[in-house]
């Protein structure tokens, strides 16, 4: 389980696509001495299992075809900034929002509008992810937890503050970048609920309740 708050921002040193798995390797300047190997990390949003620890604070992953073929992953070169975030451990503070690091889609940014003290980007994505995007709810982009500033029929708005363009990838954001998205995980219960017609009539709190999701 992850939280969406970056505590890391690495480098490709290595990326392998060829072969299965494959094996993407990331520098990370402040390595966590005490990370094992088959410990979980979420890279750019996607939960991966450690497979190898260099002393010089490298870290290798393996990814499979079904990995690079259903995120951004596959797309990142050597010196791509990655953001990286440790397993949730129990008793740490829950900052962001609840994530598994199963990537539901992958948007594309189709605007970039930089303010005076924020930077406005819109990304777009397919209806199967947007069916689960609500405004003012959460959703992670490349592992970031960020909330959703607007929603319309081609995709959905956040806003970059200053801390998080420092903090993460997205401080080099440009169009037609791709991006990793996972929707909150109430939206997909909720939505796998009423696809399934375990709602029939009208979805309401009192009905959410009585099948304990609320």
């Amino acid at each position: 389980m992850f939280t969406g708050i970056i505590q890391r921002l690495g480098e490709v040193t290595q990326a392998e696509r060829d072969g299965a798995p494959g094996r993407i390797a990331i520098k990370v300047p402040e390595c966590w001495h005490d990370l094992e190997t088959g410990e979980s990390i979420a890279v750019e949003g996607v939960c991966l299992t450690v497979v190898d620890i260099c002393d010089e604070g490298t870290v290798s992953f393996d990814l499979l075809r079904e990995t690079l073929s259903r995120t951004n992953l596959g797309e990142k070169e050597f010196g791509a900034s990655m953001n990286l975030e440790r397993a949730l451990a129990h008793g740490q503070k829950l900052g962001g929002h609840i994530m598994n690091g199963h990537v539901d889609g992958v948007g594309v940014v189709d605007s970039v509008s930089v303010g005076a003290r924020e930077v406005a980007v819109h990304i777009s994505c397919g209806g199967q992810v947007l069916d689960g995007i609500v405004f003012k709810g959460c959703i992670a982009c490349n592992g970031v937890s960020l909330t959703v500033a607007s929603v319309d029929p081609r995709g959905f708005g956040v806003h970059l503050i200053p801390e998080t363009l420092t903090r993460t990838s997205f401080g080099s954001v440009s169009v037609g970048e791709a991006v990793n998205l996972e929707i909150d995980i109430v939206s997909k219960y909720v939505r796998e609920y009423i696809s399934r017609g375990l709602f029939p009539g009208e979805v309401n709190w009192a009905a959410l309740r009585e099948r304990g999701l609320s």
